[in-house]
């Protein structure tokens, strides 16, 4: 792999593994909305894609995989509409 290429995939990882971060923290604000049960899953969940993300950004079709993972995550979390300037009044 040519150094391009490799800082390329350094700069995807720690942009998305950022975005799971925050899909993390804005859980963890709203805990006290969800189950015990249903927070242990998606904490789960996030850790096992934050720690494969190296992985899944050597695929070929990775921006749309971890893309697809961080919208659904965000049916959970909201993090969309809870920092997106337009939904602030």
């Amino acid at each position: 792999m040519n150094e391009s290429k490799a800082g390329s995939r350094v700069s995807f990882t720690e942009f998305y593994r950022e975005e799971f971060l925050k899909h993390r923290r804005c859980l963890e604000q709203h805990r006290e909305y969800y189950s015990n049960s249903a927070i242990t899953s998606v904490e789960a969940a996030l850790t096992r894609i934050i720690s494969q993300l190296e992985h899944l950004s050597a695929r070929e079709n990775a921006d749309k995989v971890v893309s697809d993972l961080l919208r659904k995550f965000n049916v959970v979390t909201g993090l969309s509409s809870w920092t997106d300037p337009k939904n602030v009044h």
